[in-house]
């Protein structure tokens, strides 16, 4: 069965402050998967305080550097965030391709990365409105997927999970339809089944990323191929983020 995960991405916001309130509202949500993903100054905090209010709630950081150590200002390393607590890492968020000039190969060396450490990836893929106007949404995603699924080994193919973030979509207030998701999602699944020993469909974990509110939540779960969501600026607010976990075991009839 695929997992059925809502993360919280809180990019570049939060305090200690804002880490222990939102902590203490959250709750567990049968057959959900909660994670956080706070600035990773915060990891540490966070796992301190978790496991004191909420040792359900699972960690992760917004982004590694594909070495283990070295020379290099301001990064942090998968191993360092496992060190802290972490277990789940994001690769190629939009705001990481577009920011910070991350290629492809270079997303693929963070996957990687985060599987020597331990760490679970979340691969974020997704297209500009330009190509999806264009006709070549899926020709994009199936590129950013494929040049992750080359470098793993089966095993690692079988556990990565994808989060379908429309660039359109991101930080604009305006979701994906449930029908665009669910085309998409499809489209993720067939890809990954065709890069080799992947596992059954139903095995696989694909989340959906893009303006999600506890608004749109309802439909966009309703959609079978819909596994959770990846939750930006709402996830600021643990109460509406607990109405979207709500809403996904809801649907999913957890």
């Amino acid at each position: 069965m695929s997992r059925k995960i809502v993360a919280a991405n809180w990019k570049m916001h939060g305090s200690r402050a804002m880490v222990e309130s939102w902590i203490r509202l959250i709750r567990p949500i049968e057959g959900v998967e909660l994670v956080l993903f706070p600035p990773v100054g915060y990891i540490g905090l966070a796992n301190e305080i978790l496991s004191r209010h909420a040792p359900f709630l699972a960690l992760g950081a917004q982004n590694v550097h594909e070495a283990a150590a070295g020379a290099f200002t301001g990064e942090a390393s998968a191993e360092m965030v496992a060190d802290l607590g972490g277990r789940y890492v994001i690769a190629g968020h939009l705001e990481r391709r577009r920011y910070s000039g991350e290629s492809d190969a270079r997303i693929a060396n963070k996957v990687r990365a985060a599987y020597r450490a331990g760490l679970q990836p979340i691969l974020c893929v997704g297209e500009t409105l330009a190509e999806r106007s264009a006709g070549e949404a899926e020709a994009v995603v199936a590129r950013q997927l494929t040049a992750v699924t080359a470098g793993l080994n089966g095993p690692e193919r079988t556990t990565l999970i994808v989060a379908y973030e429309p660039v359109w979509a991101i930080g604009t207030g305006k979701s994906a339809s449930a029908l665009q998701v669910e085309e998409m999602h499809n489209c993720i699944r067939g890809i990954l089944s065709a890069a080799g020993d992947i596992g059954k469909d139903k095995e696989m974990t694909v989340l959906y990323g893009g303006s999600v509110s506890e608004t749109s939540a309802d439909g966009l779960f309703q959609g079978p191929s819909v596994d959770g969501a990846l939750v930006g600026g709402v996830a600021l607010d643990g109460a509406r983020f607990m109405k979207i976990g709500e809403s996904l075991r809801r649907a999913k009839r957890l």
